[in-house]
């Protein structure tokens, strides 16, 4: 039974990512003017980080936002923890993780974490666009 608890939560896990990945993907194709594919990958990239983060270290629920400006994409995930995301060093033996946060700050032109007054927090990043 714990097997399939466990396979079951996975599962959902990947899923909800995914969902993120194709909405993210979805926003992308939408605008216009439209973006080019290397800024839209970006783009899918770092919310695909940043929803994985709030699922795993986050409270396990997540909101995301994606609003175009002018100039950048801004991708924003709310979770429900209030714990500021950190840099950890990358686990090359054990693959416990350790990329995503280095990954965001590289690829964004600015991050920003804000905690809400319901509690948890926002994690932006905004990206060229």
């Amino acid at each position: 039974m714990t097997t399939t608890s466990t396979e079951r939560t996975a599962r959902q896990f990947l899923s909800a990512v995914a969902e993120a990945r194709q909405a993210a993907r979805g926003f992308m194709g939408s605008l216009m003017p439209s973006v080019g594919a290397d800024h839209a990958d970006t783009v899918v990239l770092v919310v695909s980080e940043l929803v994985t983060n709030a699922l795993r270290h986050g409270g396990g629920t997540y909101t995301l936002h994606l609003t175009a400006h002018p100039d950048t994409i801004e991708v924003a995930v709310d979770d429900s923890s209030p714990r500021m995301p950190r840099m950890r060093t990358p686990d090359l033996v054990h693959g416990t993780g350790g990329f995503g946060w280095h990954m965001v700050n590289d690829l964004a032109r600015a991050t920003v974490v804000t905690p809400r007054p319901e509690g948890g927090k926002t994690v932006r990043a905004l990206l060229p666009r």
